[in-house]
């Protein structure tokens, strides 16, 4: 990995690593690599919980009853109605009290629901206390096989370990798509296939036009690709392509990481994904090192609007370049 990384936008909502970003700045006077950053933070999972405990949450309220929720790692959606609320993701369990806050606020309804899109830390760790108050989970069968046994993340230079009993999954997905009714509300399930892991699906609920994505879309940012268990560049394009075939041009768009969009940023990501695996496609062809890939900048087209995150361009050239 590059030595040093480029500063990014700390006001960028729903992506708690920023805080490690920031807190190994302030311990060695340099911007760091994402493996670099845990390994300076010494345990990842206690780092996000203290810069967790910390954070705020936002509500924004959407329609038909759908509300996202920001500032506790992934983005979180919120269905509230007669039969409960449903949840999309579980943010950090450190947030807890502003989470249980912002749902109180959306309404009196028990938390009944929550779906997983995927089985990443800042999506999963507060299944169990979800759980704990009364959620079923439900998810992809990987997302159960993930949170079920530790897992080594490369990328992070990190080994998360099994999730105890109460935050794993206990209702499955049986094949690649289901549908619920909960709240007036015909709510799709789909599995990508290895996109950003190999456990994502995406959440349509179809009578408000709301589609939350999960990882396979980071709003205005180069997105992180978990080749440790099973994400690639090519199911990410794939992944885009099919979160813009579901969308309308009214859909809203809740991103796994961003401010909630649109189809219109769902197309200009995909543009991105593509333009970026050709160029880096191209060089390694060439007979080019991932090294030499990076000094040529095949996203420097891109990095003004993208590159100014947490996976900087040079990451984000290492991530395309594994799997072309």
């Amino acid at each position: 990995m590059n030595s040093s990384m480029h500063h990014y936008n700390l006001s960028r909502r729903g992506f708690c690593f920023c805080c490690l970003g920031g807190a190994a700045f302030a311990a060695t006077g340099a911007w760091l690599t994402p493996a670099e950053v845990f390994a300076a933070a010494g345990n990842v999972v206690d780092v996000i919980r203290d810069a967790a405990a910390k954070a705020s949450i936002t509500t924004e309220k959407l329609r038909g009853g759908v509300s996202a929720l920001s500032g506790s790692g992934g983005n979180i959606a919120v269905l509230a109605g007669g039969d409960g609320k449903l949840l999309i993701d579980a943010g950090i369990t450190a947030t807890r009290p502003r989470i249980e806050e912002a749902l109180v606020a959306l309404g009196p309804q028990p938390i009944t629901h929550l779906i997983n899109t995927h089985w990443h830390f800042d999506h999963t760790d507060g299944n169990e206390w979800l759980n704990s108050d009364g959620a079923v989970i439900m998810a992809h069968p990987n997302t159960l096989t993930h949170l079920a046994s530790a897992q080594r993340v490369q990328d992070w230079d990190f080994t998360f370990p099994a999730s105890p009993k109460g935050a794993l999954p206990t209702s499955l997905m049986s094949g690649d798509a289901q549908t619920l009714k909960l709240n007036n509300q015909t709510i799709a399930l789909k599995y990508y296939g290895p996109a950003h892991t190999d456990s994502d699906i995406s959440v349509f609920f179809q009578e408000a036009n709301v589609l939350h994505t999960g990882d396979t879309f980071w709003n205005g940012v180069y997105p992180f690709i978990d080749y440790s268990t099973g994400g690639n560049i090519d199911g990410t394009i794939m992944a885009a392509e099919a979160n813009i075939a579901t969308a309308a041009g009214d859909t809203i768009v809740i991103p796994g990481h961003g401010a909630v969009g649109n189809k219109e940023q769902l197309v200009a990501f995909r543009d991105m994904l593509v333009g970026i695996r050709e160029n880096v496609a191209k060089l390694k062809k060439e007979g080019r090192s991932v090294d030499e890939a990076i000094d040529a900048k095949p996203t420097a087209k891109w990095d003004p609007v993208w590159g100014k995150f947490v996976v900087t361009p040079a990451f984000f050239t290492r991530l395309v370049y594994e799997g072309v």
